[in-house]
């Protein structure tokens, strides 16, 4: 081991900095860093915290690589394709700095794990794409009091901000509730200029920077927006709210639910797989098959003898489209948004019984049933 690895050549513009300097560089190496998520924030993220010398990054991903990745998740290679993210990005960061230690994590972060994950960590960097995760990582730091860098992302808009920071405003704070399943789309389903996250996760990258070292002033309690088709950037401010819950233990389980898969009346929501969807379209009287996708993604590919394609915001200005007498079985790319339009279905008074969610959407039936369907 390095004696005095602060001092390594690597950091010498580091060394050389006002303010910064040698015990700067020494916090960093001195440093844990967590990432939850090695995708499109956290590939840039993870890269220049390597080689800012952070001593020990801590990743946590449960994903392989993926073909559609690579347009945005720089970490990654086409030759990693298929193989675990967290080994992936875990290589790259020793090529890049081999001072640094990395400990890797392949599951999802849940109430059982979060706050064994966190134990000795100094910032967590955020690089998740779903809200449930989200607030579960909002309340785990605030029990382990550590910091964290947020970002979020849509097609060519970005937010950065810091939460839980010397006693500074959280997430909760900024979103107190959270919305219906489904009402938002994450990027894969919106889409994502490739660049955006890259932005987005160097600033990330510097945040935490900031926080260890303690130079400048972390966007706590301020919401950095930036757009990049004009790169116009501004800043909300917002606070700590004075009626917020103090989380003590990871007990609300509604938040960290991936989707909370009921109709308004309580009933739970149908699932078909796609296996028994395709079995069933063999009959003579297969289910009614509803596409609540964009008509872009239409184009892109969908599944064959469907019935109707409608915007799942716009299901119920279609309802007398839809038959209230057979079985419905309604799909989108992975689930969540059919699940929001089932909900507004079942809430118009059809029946539940007759309403199916393809569980896993489009992506299923192309890992399951038909190979050559393109994925997007």
């Amino acid at each position: 081991m390095v004696e005095k690895p602060w001092m390594d050549g690597r950091y010498a513009r580091h060394r050389s900095l006002p303010d910064f300097g040698e015990m700067g560089q020494k916090a960093l190496v001195d440093s844990t860093v967590i990432c939850i998520g090695a995708g499109g924030l956290g590939s840039p993220a993870l890269l220049y915290l390597a080689a800012a010398g952070i001593g020990r990054i801590r990743i946590v991903d449960n994903d392989t690589v993926d073909e559609t990745n690579l347009q945005r998740q720089v970490i990654h290679s086409n030759a990693e394709i298929g193989e675990p993210k967290v080994d992936s990005a875990a290589r790259r960061i020793q090529m890049l700095n081999p001072l640094v230690e990395c400990e890797i994590h392949q599951t999802r972060m849940t109430t059982e794990n979060a706050l064994n994950l966190l134990k000795d960590v100094d910032v967590l960097i955020d690089g998740t794409d779903n809200l449930p995760t989200r607030y579960l990582i909002d309340d785990a730091c605030a029990i382990a009091n550590i910091p964290w860098v947020h970002a979020s992302l849509f097609r060519y808009e970005g937010q950065v901000t810091v939460f839980n920071h010397e006693n500074g405003p959280r997430y909760r704070d900024l979103h107190p509730d959270p919305p219906p399943s489904g009402a938002l789309l994450n990027c894969e389903e919106a889409g994502v200029i490739g660049a955006l996250p890259g932005i987005l996760g160097s600033i990330q990258a510097m945040e935490a920077i900031k926080i260890l070292s303690g130079i400048g002033e972390p966007l706590s309690g301020r919401l950095m927006l930036i757009d990049t088709k004009t790169m116009e950037a501004r800043h909300l401010t917002y606070e700590a709210s004075t009626t917020r819950q103090e989380v003590t233990e990871l007990n609300r389980h509604n938040d960290y639910a991936e989707s909370r898969c009921v109709t308004d009346g309580g009933m739970p929501m149908n699932s078909m797989t796609v296996i028994e969807l395709h079995d069933l379209m063999q009959q003579d009287k297969p289910p009614f098959l509803l596409d609540v996708r964009r008509a872009e993604e239409e184009d892109i590919c969908s599944i064959p003898d469907t019935d109707l394609r409608v915007r799942h915001t716009d299901i119920l200005m279609h309802i007398d489209e839809i038959p209230s007498d057979r079985v419905v079985v309604v799909y989108c790319r992975s689930g969540i948004r059919s699940m929001t339009a089932i909900h507004a279905l079942a809430a118009s008074g059809r029946d539940p019984e007759l309403l199916h969610n393809l569980a896993g959407g489009i992506l299923a039936w192309s890992a399951e049933i038909d190979p050559t369907m393109p994925r997007y």
